[in-house]
């Protein structure tokens, strides 16, 4: 990645991290879980990876839990620097453990490979680019679990964390659809 890039790619970064802060705050995060959940239903009896939130990013867990009631649900699990992420099953309730990076895990590691992926961000557009922390894993993934089959990527964020200017690469994977506190985007 070029200097210029990487300049660009932080700056927009720490602005979206500050827009999320804020947002977070103001705890419109239980309408944006009712608006994932409205868009998930369709996918019931498929399996659907979620995630579980770290510092200030928006909560999918109440729409994971419904869902788990007709779906097997998995959270990201990160192996390594340049791995493409694994997913294990998630229950509501289930024993956790700390991950990398400040994410919780399942304690008991169940792997299941989604067709369904609810995928945390820092920034998206409107045209379905996502920012996200700089580690390639969504990416990684996305464009492995691609190439087996069709899956759906959907972001999850509040509407503040949205920048019509994001700094982009050719190997950032698409999103399929942005879900926010506001609204459903599909692209």
């Amino acid at each position: 990645m070029g200097t210029d890039l990487a300049v660009r790619k932080a700056e927009a970064r720490k602005a979206a991290f500050a827009r999320r802060k804020a947002a977070h705050a103001e705890g419109q995060g239980a309408v944006g879980a009712a608006r994932l959940l409205e868009l998930l239903e369709p996918y019931g009896g498929k399996t659907i990876s979620g995630f579980l939130p770290i510092r200030t990013e928006i909560d999918p867990r109440p729409a994971m839990t419904k869902m788990a009631e007709s779906s097997f649900i998995t959270v990201p699990v990160i192996e390594g620097a340049g791995l493409p992420l694994k997913f294990s099953q998630w229950t509501p309730g289930c024993a956790l453990i700390d991950g990398p990076f400040g994410a919780q895990i399942p304690a008991e590691a169940r792997y299941l490979e989604p067709e369904v992926l609810i995928v945390p961000l820092v920034a998206f557009d409107r045209t379905g680019n996502r920012l996200g922390y700089g580690g390639g894993f969504y990416d990684r993934t996305l464009e492995r679990l691609r190439a087996i089959r069709k899956t759906i990527a959907i972001g999850f964020a509040f509407s503040a964390q949205e920048d019509n200017d994001l700094p982009l690469e050719e190997t950032d994977q698409p999103l399929d659809f942005i879900v926010t506190e506001k609204e459903i985007v599909r692209f």
